[in-house]
């Protein structure tokens, strides 16, 4: 999953407005209780200084078809005051389909492995593909989630057991655990707002860092000298000041 601070298309819906970091799902399993955005991103967005299916067309699918290869969803937010663009690249989980989807991990800013609630033998698939992931991007460049689907098939005992093992893996793979039905919605909306306030935040970071590094750079070196030429110093420029033609 990538993202883009450039404003992209139409206006967003007000339920994709992002003021406050959306609240976690399960504070166990959270890398970062954040409620509220860095000091120096609300100060940035402030000045303007910026540089899947379910979820994006809010409509649940019985005949849904299994993605071929990679499937690709542009979603637009709002998040303080700044428009806002998550790619959403969701890559298919069968193994013949790897070495497709292998070349669409580089550059994200967060992965998210999936499995099924209701067949515990998914879950242990997720680490096959979290190793794939990682091993095309930076080490600590990307956030993390492990979520459990159809949860709406799930109740009681039953759904508490598979939450327990699916907690355990997460923190094994130092990643943030969701469970969410695409079914009845439940924790949909909330957890592509907390990936979309996390992404923001670290693309907002990111860049004043990058602004900062080359404010840095620039006239901290000696004087340019021209290859060929002798050295100049404030005596020959003042010289060469005085000349006219």
């Amino acid at each position: 999953m990538r993202s883009s601070l450039t404003p992209l298309g139409p206006t967003v819906n007000r339920d994709r407005i992002i003021t406050s970091f959306p609240k976690w799902y399960t504070p166990n399993a959270c890398l970062q209780l954040k409620e509220h955005f860095h000091g120096q991103v609300h100060a940035a967005c402030q000045r303007g200084n910026t540089g899947t299916v379910g979820f994006c067309k809010n409509v649940f699918d019985h005949d849904y078809k299994a993605t071929i290869g990679v499937d690709f969803e542009i979603e637009r937010f709002e998040i303080v005051g700044i428009p806002y663009s998550l790619q959403i690249w969701d890559t298919a989980g069968q193994e013949k389909f790897k070495c497709i989807a292998s070349a669409y991990y580089r550059g994200a800013q967060v992965i998210i492995t999936a499995f099924d609630l209701t067949d515990m033998q998914t879950l242990e698939h997720t680490r096959q593909w979290l190793e794939e992931a990682l091993r095309e991007n930076e080490p600590g460049s990307c956030f993390v989630f492990l979520v459990g689907t159809k949860k709406d098939l799930l109740s009681g005992a039953a759904c508490v057991q598979a939450e327990v093992e699916a907690m355990h893996l997460a923190n094994e793979m130092q990643a943030e655990y969701w469970s969410v039905s695409a079914k009845t919605g439940e924790n949909v909306k909330a957890f592509f707002s907390r990936v979309a306030a996390l992404a923001f935040e670290q693309s907002v970071l990111r860049d004043l860092e990058r602004r900062s590094s080359a404010r840095l750079q620039v006239g901290n070196g000696d004087l340019i000298r021209m290859e060929g030429g002798p050295p100049q110093t404030p005596e020959s420029k003042r010289l060469s000041s005085l000349g006219c033609c």
